[in-house]
This record gives C-alpha cells, sequence and structure tokens, in this order.
C-alpha cells in the first residue's frame, strides 16, 4: 500500500462510520516506533506506523484509523478528543476502533535496574535506575531501614 492507497482508505472510513469527509493528508511515517498512529494538532492530518499493517494486517490498519479518525473529528468539532475524555471512549466504541495497538516485537525493551534494595524488617525489594540516599529513604511499607544489596549490576 502506498500514500495516495492509505489516503483513499482514510477517507472512505471516514465516511463509512463516521459519515463526515476526512479533508485533510493522510500518510505513513516510518519513524514512528511505539504508537500505531498519531493526529497532529495543528494541521490535522493523520500518520499511521507502516510496520503496523505488514506486522498485524489490514484489520489493526483500520482499526488504527478509527482511532486517529476519532481524534481528528472530535477536534474539528471542538468536542472532547484526548483520550481521557467520555466524548472520545464513546465515539471508540461506537466506530469499533483500537484503543491500544499491538506492540511491534522489539520496540519495548525490558527496563535495566542498577541498584536493588531491601527493607531490613519486611524483606520489601525496590529496585532503582538511580542510587538513593538510604540514610533519608525508608521501606514504604513497613518504614524500616533500607540496604543496598552488594554486588547487582543489573537486575530484571
Amino acid at each position: 500500500m502506498d500514500q495516495r492507497e492509505l489516503q483513499l482508505l482514510v477517507e472512505k472510513v471516514s465516511n463509512d462510520y463516521f459519515h463526515k469527509p476526512f479533508r485533510h493528508n493522510a500518510r505513513f511515517n516510518g519513524r514512528l516506533r511505539t504508537t500505531g498512529g498519531r493526529y497532529l494538532l495543528r494541521s490535522h492530518d493523520i500518520e499511521i506506523n507502516p510496520k503496523q499493517m505488514t506486522q498485524f494486517g489490514m484489520q489493526a490498519l483500520v482499526g488504527i484509523i478509527k482511532h486517529e479518525l476519532c481524534h481528528y473529528h472530535l477536534h474539528i468539532e471542538g468536542r472532547g478528543y484526548q483520550h481521557k475524555d467520555h466524548e472520545f471512549k464513546q465515539l471508540l466504541k461506537k466506530v469499533g476502533g483500537l484503543r491500544y495497538c499491538e506492540v511491534l516485537p522489539g520496540t519495548r525493551t525490558t527496563q535495566a535496574y542498577k541498584y536493588l534494595y531491601i527493607c531490613t524488617d519486611c524483606k520489601q525489594q525496590y529496585k532503582r535506575k538511580r542510587k538513593i540516599d538510604t540514610r533519608k529513604y525508608v521501606c514504604g511499607k513497613c518504614r524500616g531501614k533500607l540496604f543496598l544489596k552488594s554486588g547487582e549490576k543489573s537486575v530484571d
């Protein structure tokens, strides 16, 4: 699928599900990594991650397009277009759009924690990226003293 076919597909989905025209540009953006698409507020354009279509197929692509068109039409009408807004959630459910897209393999890596702190009283573990001052911070569960477990380079 190329840019022109994507534009036609977005216009068709807009007419079929929203009964309103899509009058702006839709394009693929290969630089999108952790999202299926995005709606640009200033230009009203929609960008779609092409990897979503190649990995998960046309059904996932249409779901992402419906999601972005919900943002588009609600924003144009001056209604609640953000994920947290009730109007957005209602419209997304009505048209059958995807709330979240599938995670692409290799895009989200597991967090590497450098420091592991353990409470001396309740043995609660705290994984941290940065070192903390154990004289200042205590266990959030029992207010016990924390100690840095020695020899921990990377904990998963």
